[in-house]
């Protein structure tokens, strides 16, 4: 997509609801030089440092650039090996090691949408033993993708055996309680 203001490729999109509540819904799409400028002058007022726009801004003016984004669109999990920029995209993570491993990128984001960035309601009591095996699964079938990618029949067999046990293991853990 396009910036609105130029022919460069749009990598800031902006949703503002203006007017108060029940306003209008204003999308933007721009560049991150036309990003830097509308969101330096929104800057001004006291009501738009708490809209998304003011925190895009001071994110701007602390200094990510374009060169930062796109280094670290290119960090990836060493369990799952989602990249920053598959986060981005879609949304979602790709295991529970992410949010350790990309830490320092969501705790700001975590603490904007939230409002806390700890975890403080229940947890069911079979989870702490089920996701280490849940996160080893994710590893073992990414691993497996990545020989029968390379043609190592072998150790995708191996690997697929695996995988089985350990789904075995979590079925029979499920049928248990």
């Amino acid at each position: 997509m396009k910036c609105q203001k130029c022919d460069k490729l749009a990598t800031f999109h902006i949703t503002e609801l203006t007017g108060g509540p029940g306003g209008e819904l204003v999308e933007l799409h721009l560049c991150e030089d036309h990003a830097r400028t509308y969101l330096t002058q929104s800057d001004d007022s006291a009501e738009d440092k708490q809209s998304m726009a003011g925190a895009l801004a001071q994110q701007l003016q602390v200094g990510q650039t374009a060169e930062e984004l796109s280094r670290l669109d290119q960090k990836a999990c060493p369990v799952c090996g989602i990249t920053f920029y598959e986060f981005r995209s879609k949304g979602r993570l790709g295991c529970p090691h992410d949010y350790t491993f990309f830490e320092q990128e969501l705790m700001p984001l975590l603490a904007n949408i939230h409002g806390e960035t700890e975890h403080v309601g229940k947890t069911p009591r079979r989870a702490p033993m089920q996701t280490e095996n849940r996160t080893r699964l994710i590893r073992l079938r990414r691993e497996m993708k990545e020989a029968v990618a390379a043609e190592d029949y072998e150790k995708a067999t191996e690997l697929r055996d695996e995988i089985k046990g350990i789904e075995q293991g979590l079925d029979s853990a499920a049928g248990e309680k």
